[in-house]
């Protein structure tokens, strides 16, 4: 029975990692764009970010947090 298992669940693992909601590809977004944002307006150094940019939940919370990011810069 375990070797049945451990394999079905590691594949079902794969298969969900896959699945992601709005919320989350927003909060990913807007994390990123924060912290690029931040970093950019401050002349900190240059943020990698996932991009991933044919995602509409994604990049509208990457703009958010670009503006939110610049927004504290400026005001710290």
């Amino acid at each position: 029975m375990k070797k049945l298992l451990i394999p079905l669940l590691l594949s079902l693992s794969f298969a969900l990692q896959g699945c992601s909601s709005s919320d989350s590809d927003y909060d990913e977004g807007e994390g990123d764009g924060y912290a690029a944002g931040y970093n950019t307006t401050c002349n900190i150094r240059a943020t990698m970010v996932k991009g991933d940019w044919d995602n509409k939940n994604y990049s509208e919370g990457y703009r958010d947090g670009y503006a939110a990011g610049s927004y504290d810069c400026k005001n710290k």
